[in-house]
């Protein structure tokens, strides 16, 4: 059996997914549904029960699963970099991943492989080389990036890393985050507005040695993510941290450009002020250091910018599609 946490979420459901492709059903979803639109994420997904994320570690840890469990893929979190409250934050991300890293020392068989993120590497000043030695030097802009910063932390000290798997993904779009809000990617929101107005809003840049739209994101399909991320199910004797990025990083421009292309539009870029509580919390470059994980044996080959957002444009955000496993 195969638990997926976050699994009516945005790169949760792409996993399921995807394990469907591949054959596989025995899953549990968990998740915490409230009266978000995520649920319609798990309509095409084929998986064996669901259960709400208090409900799951306390029948979890009350041994209710028994051996039944071969893999935990821990993406469920409060994913908002806008979010103030640091308690809430400290337990959704932090304590609930404690809980979950410490029942799999309990049960090494299991493998273990959580979502942590680049937003823990702030404004880049250390680089972005997903180097566990190196952890304490990083300082994250938010108190969401502190909270996954936290626990790498905690994975560190406590030997965890030794045994399982951290993965700092950068940022990922595609099909499936509609439920997100605000945290949406820029191509979700934009979309609408470029094909209704035939305009997008971009931030200007705050500082010299970057124009208007030439601040830089290693953006990552996110078909890709999960290719790189299922790379760990079946390789136990493979841990510790590691980026989930292309490499490659693009402007906003690029991506504007991707954009209207596949809406089928000419460009109009409009630059807008950026909030003052987000002047200071800004990244503007951000690159993904693969060299570990290629050392791994992972050689998967990401899609270019351009060709991920045509196929996003065209089958998911154009016809309102969700991810399906058939």
């Amino acid at each position: 059996m195969i638990i997926v946490t976050g699994g009516a979420g945005f790169i949760g459901s792409a996993i399921v997914c995807r394990l469907n492709q591949r054959g596989l059903e025995d899953i549990i979803i968990v998740d915490h549904l409230g009266d978000s639109a995520k649920w319609k994420n798990l309509v095409a997904l084929r998986f064996a029960d669901y259960f709400d994320k208090t409900d799951f570690i306390a029948k979890l840890e009350g041994g209710y699963f028994a051996d039944t469990i071969r893999a935990v893929f821990h993406m469920g979190a409060c994913s908002s970099t806008t979010e103030n409250n640091a308690d809430y934050l400290l337990e959704n991300n932090y304590r609930y991943t404690a809980r979950l890293a410490q029942w799999q020392q309990a049960h090494r068989r299991v493998r273990f492989i959580y979502a942590s993120s680049a937003a823990t590497y702030g404004a880049g000043e250390q680089g972005y080389r997903d180097d566990e030695m190196g952890l304490h030097r990083l300082r994250p802009l938010n108190m969401y990036g502190y909270s996954k910063h936290l626990f790498d932390l905690l994975a560190r000290r406590q030997g965890w890393l030794e045994h399982v798997v951290g993965l700092k993904y950068f940022n990922v779009y595609g099909p499936n985050e509609y439920h997100k809000g605000e945290m949406r990617s820029v191509i979700n929101k934009a979309y609408p507005i470029v094909r209704d107005e035939g305009k997008i809003r971009l931030f200007h840049s705050y500082r010299s040695e970057y124009k208007d739209g030439e601040q830089r994101r290693d953006f990552i399909y996110v078909k890709d993510a999960v290719e790189m991320t299922l790379f760990f199910l079946e390789k136990p004797q493979i841990n510790g941290i590691f980026n989930i990025g292309t490499g490659q990083p693009r402007t906003w421009n690029e991506l504007a450009t991707a954009l209207f292309k596949a809406a089928g539009k000419p460009l109009d870029i409009e630059y807008i002020p950026m909030p003052e509580d987000l002047k200071e919390k800004y990244q503007y470059d951000t690159c993904a250091d693969m060299g570990k994980l290629q050392a791994a044996g992972c050689r998967h080959a990401c899609r270019d910018l351009e060709s991920a957002v045509q196929e996003y444009v065209a089958d998911y955000l154009q016809p309102q599609a969700y991810l399906a496993s058939v």
